[in-house]
């Protein structure tokens, strides 16, 4: 089912959230498609277990056929796995950072990804997508090396990829928070792992505040929506210890348990 976030008539958000079985052993994550004046992008448009009911649910709004983009904010399997597919599904373009265009080829099938991957600079830009401009904005370590959130100016929405992540179920990440509060039992831990270190969210904390954002929509879990909540968030993110600030020598040991086999 897919999750209207923003439509004015002409420009058009929408959010597939419960894609993935809860009870199986893939984490949920959301896909996003972006329609203006007829033109469309998928952003992180997922694996293949995603795959065929993406393609169903979103033609409701757009063939896939039809595409003009894929965005991926990296190239984590949960973000692209399903590129090969893609490729053949649609005549869209990849875009994605330039640290990660000759390795995404390695998805897809020989020959596929030519003449169709737009490798972005560190530094970001503007992507046209009908009458508008979606923008690029440097994200890296949040937390892939080469990472990338997208702002989209008309619905005020920042699609932030790994961060604002909180785990809840498919169900769960239709129904946004309004009070940060709400949301950080499920997400603080995955923030303390998952992302590189407090420099970094200072970096970003002070760049997206120069942004008029409504909604921070994460690639997992719930959006976070509100300025009050976008606030306490960006607030919260820039006051963070996490990854490298947290590791010590303890976490760099010689081991000596056996791994459990699966099954």
């Amino acid at each position: 089912m897919a999750t209207e976030l923003f439509n004015n008539g002409t420009h058009l958000c929408l959010m597939f959230s419960d894609l993935v079985e809860d009870d199986g052993d893939a984490v949920q994550a959301n896909q996003f498609l972006l329609i203006d004046h007829g033109q469309g992008a998928l952003i992180d448009p997922g694996g293949n277990m995603t795959f065929n009911e993406l393609t169903l649910t979103m033609r409701k709004y757009m063939a896939p056929q039809d595409l003009h983009y894929l965005l991926a904010s990296h190239a984590d399997p949960d973000i692209i796995a399903s590129l090969d597919r893609w490729m053949t599904a649609s005549k869209a373009d990849l875009v994605i950072s330039r640290l990660w265009a000759r390795f995404a080829p390695h998805f897809c099938k020989l020959g596929k990804t030519d003449k169709r991957i737009i490798a972005v600079p560190d530094a970001g830009g503007t992507l046209r997508l009908g009458k508008s401009d979606i923008v690029l904005l440097p994200a890296h370590f949040l937390h892939a090396e080469g990472n990338f959130q997208f702002y989209d100016p008309i619905s005020k929405i920042l699609f932030s990829g790994d961060l604002g992540v909180s785990l809840v179920s498919g169900a769960q990440a239709g129904r946004p928070f309004a009070q940060l509060a709400d949301a950080l039992p499920h997400m603080e831990a995955f923030h303390r792992r998952y992302m590189v270190s407090n420099k970094i969210l200072r970096y970003w904390a002070s760049m997206v505040r120069t942004l008029d954002i409504e909604m921070i929509v994460p690639q997992h879990g719930s959006p976070i929506k509100g300025k009050p909540a976008v606030a306490q968030f960006i607030d919260w993110a820039e006051g963070l210890s996490c990854g490298i600030d947290l590791m010590t020598t303890s976490n760099y040991r010689v081991p000596d348990l056996p791994i459990p086999l699966a099954g």
